[in-house]
Formats: structure tokens, sequence, C-alpha cells
């Protein structure tokens, strides 16, 4: 059987491509331009490449202080988000059928419909009486904030693992908190890909948070110290858009090679 080509379809996703590509390019080439170059044409591609634009940005905003604080911050949220928040799941996939479990799996869903801005002030008036405006605080938040999307993605899942394996294993005297960690969590291996890797990435990029709730600057993540540009830099795009690359290129690097380990994660927990 001969196969067609959709074209109506192919056209779209191909302008639907340019559409998502084309900040990207802006970003680029804006970064590789300098200001005579910005003021010829702002969509040109650069005549030279001027690389000292990415020096004086990682100069001027202390990226490498930065980083370290977006690295710290990333990487021990998500271990956290993934140790704790598959614990909580499993407790309440294991027991739905109590009305407290089922309560509480409720609970953690309607938090995802409450928009931080309604919480913004309490969250700063709470995380400042208990002096936890700095980095443990917020890592703290990361992971009480990423409850309510992953207990959901993970309780479907585990739902999914046959409760005869936990049996068996309950059989041959291992406890609980064994069968967890020996049975269900190496199980769990598709969907902790995808709720790490979506964490990781909403860490690094969250710029609200950090924003509202570090006070040092040499506590600053790297999606905050952009910020800087927005005064000091106002004018000087070519400078600021370097910086912009320089701080969303780890991300990009690792989306691109991950990304095939968020759709199978969610895909194996729907067809499971």
């Amino acid at each position: 059987m001969k196969k067609t080509t959709n074209w109506p379809v192919t056209v779209i996703i191909a302008l639907c491509s340019l559409l998502i590509l084309f900040p990207l390019y802006m970003t680029i080439a804006i970064a590789l331009k300098n200001p005579e170059e910005m003021a010829r044409s702002i969509f040109s591609l650069p005549t030279g490449l001027h690389f000292e634009n990415f020096a004086n940005a990682i100069k001027a905003t202390n990226f490498f202080n930065a980083l370290g604080n977006s690295a710290t911050i990333t990487v021990t949220a998500v271990v956290f988000i993934l140790l704790t928040n598959s614990m909580v799941a499993y407790a309440i996939a294991r027991n739905m059928n109590k009305r407290f479990f089922k309560t509480l799996y409720f609970y953690f869903i309607s938090a995802m419909f409450i928009p931080f801005q309604i919480i913004m002030l309490p969250v700063v008036k709470v995380t400042t009486d208990l002096h936890m405006n700095n980095i443990p605080g917020l890592i703290i938040l990361y992971i009480v904030y990423g409850l309510a999307f992953n207990v959901f993605v993970y309780v479907g899942y585990i739902r999914s693992i046959p409760y005869e394996l936990e049996e068996a294993a309950t059989v041959d005297g291992a406890s609980t908190w064994g069968t967890f960690w020996r049975i269900i969590f190496p199980l769990l291996a598709p969907v902790n890909a995808t709720i790490g890797i979506l964490s990781c990435l909403s860490t690094w990029n969250d710029f609200m948070l950090p924003l509202i709730l570090l006070g040092n600057q040499d506590s600053y993540t790297l999606p905050l110290v952009q910020y800087v540009f927005q005064g000091q830099f106002s004018t000087d795009f070519n400078l600021a858009f370097a910086s912009y690359l320089l701080a969303l290129s780890p991300m990009l690097i690792i989306y691109l090679f991950a990304q095939k380990w968020i759709i199978g994660g969610l895909t194996q927990g729907s067809i499971k």
C-alpha cells in the first residue's frame, strides 16, 4: 500500500517548527553581533562572531557563582523530589480504598489549580519568619511544590504495577519499606526519568520563587542574575542575549538528549 504525504499537516508542523526555532535563532544571532550590526539589521546573520560578548556577560553576572547555585539547588531538589514524592504516592496508591488516603490524594491534586500568585505573599511572610529565605529554604519549597503534579503521575503509574509482586515479597519476609525500595522503586525508573527531567527543567528555569525568596546576591541563580540587564545593560542587547544563551544552554542540551525519556515515561505509565 503506497503511503501518501499529508501535506496540510506537514506544512502546519513545518510552520510551527519555524515558530519555535525563530526565537532561538534570534538569541544566537544577537548574542554574536555587535551594536553596529544590530543597528543595521536585527534579523540578519552576524557578519563576525563576537565571542567577547560571552566573556563580558560571564563577568557582569558572576556567571560561575550563579551556575553553582543553580546546579546545587536543581540537583538537590530533584533527588529529594524523586525520593520523597514517590514514597508519598506509594502510600496513597496502595491505600486508595481508605477515606483518609483518598482525601489526601484529591487534596494534593487540588493544589494544581491554585495559581502561585495567590500564595506568593504568604510564602514570603512565612519563609522570612522561619529564616528560610535562603538556598536550603528554596530547595524545600521546590520539593513541596512538586508534590501535586508528581503524586498525580506517580499514583497512576504505581496502580498499574501488579500487587502480586508485593504479596510475593511479603511472603518472602520483606517489610513495607523493603518492598518499596527493592520492588517498587526500581520499577518506577521510566516515570522517575520523566518527573526528574521535568523537575530539573522547571527548577533550573524558575525566576519568580528565587526573586521573592533570595535576598543575598551571592545566592542568586542563573535566571535571577539576568535581571541585571534590565538596568545596567538595558541598551546592550548583545551582552544580554549572550548571557541568556549561556543560562539556557545546559537545560537545552539536557532536554535534547532526555526528551525520549519524558515521552517514554508518560506513555509507559498510560499503557502499562
